[in-house]
């Protein structure tokens, strides 16, 4: 079986940031541990490669981050406290939370990088089609946007990276996608990546299709990435290594459906907050009505 008709199995959430842009909340606690209503950001992107079909992730650490793997552990002295207490149901959802996926963990030892977190996953996905999740941000939507990307892939044998349209004027903000004309596949709009364009000025930028944060990435980028010479700040960037792939050989761009929140920005972080509560089935018509209220 060769890497292209292997199944997509595995997932690498780089996850070893300082979270510098919500210090002082983030001085001691992993950003993303920060928590969107009731559950913390990393248990969003763990959920969402579940609810794609993948079950086996790869968190990218540094020192400090250990939260993060004791927030997917047994608690038994927490799940029988909440049973002496009558809370079956809630120590129920901790042990399920335990047994939500297989997570390993990799130490990234310096920050050097989003391409680098990602290649120090290397020996834990193999020779094998992965997905890539930011943690810090979070997709909503009728389908996982990492399902969505895993379907592309199915169907083309090609990576796939998660894309967002952006006003014209916002694009010195983001990536920007440079691509051929659409193609229709498999009733979805897909864009082959020509070139992938850091914060254009918005006269210069080619398109005006952002990167989300959600790939779905062939194992031929490892050795893109070992190739890649460090750029601003010494960092090898995975835009870098995305940048040659595309160029020698296939890379889409798809809008998935859904909604993405940029949760690593404090105004994201709050509109996700917010729309979030407001779709929470318990949470969600009370938290309305207080808002109707809310004299601002």
């Amino acid at each position: 079986m060769n890497a292209r008709s292997k199944p997509v199995r595995k997932a690498v959430l780089p996850s070893a940031g300082l979270g510098t842009r919500f210090l002082p909340a983030t001085k001691a606690i992993p950003k993303e541990m920060l928590a969107l209503v009731d559950k913390p950001l990393i248990q969003y992107a763990v959920e969402e490669c579940v609810a794609s079909g993948i079950e086996d992730v790869v968190l990218v650490t540094s020192r400090g981050k250990s939260a993060m793997e004791d927030h997917f552990d047994r608690a038994p002295e927490l799940e029988s406290f909440l049973e002496s207490k009558g809370k079956a149901s809630l120590a129920e959802a901790m042990r399920r939370l335990a047994g939500l996926a297989r997570l390993r963990s990799v130490r990234q030892q310096e920050p050097l990088g989003l391409g680098h977190a990602v290649l120090q996953a290397r020996d834990l996905v193999g020779d094998e089609p992965f997905a890539v999740l930011l943690g810090d941000v979070v997709m909503t939507g009728p389908q996982p946007a990492t399902r969505q990307l895993v379907e592309i892939y199915e169907a083309t044998g090609d990576g796939a990276i998660a894309a967002a349209p952006v006003p014209r004027e916002q694009v010195s903000l983001y990536g920007i996608i440079d691509h051929d004309p659409p193609i229709e596949r498999d009733g979805r709009q897909l864009y082959r990546i020509r070139d992938l364009v850091e914060k254009p000025a918005p006269d210069e930028a080619p398109s005006t299709l952002s990167i989300v944060g959600r790939y779905l990435l062939p194992p031929e980028i490892f050795g893109y990435l070992e190739r890649t010479k460090p750029g601003r700040g010494g960092e090898i960037q995975l835009t870098d290594a995305l940048r040659q792939l595309a160029r020698e050989r296939t890379l889409w761009a798809y809008v998935c459906q859904g909604k993405a929140y940029d949760a690593g920005d404090k105004l994201g972080f709050l509109e996700a907050t917010v729309e979030l509560a407001l779709a929470d089935g318990e949470l969600g018509s009370s938290f309305r009505a207080w808002l109707r209220d809310l004299k601002i």
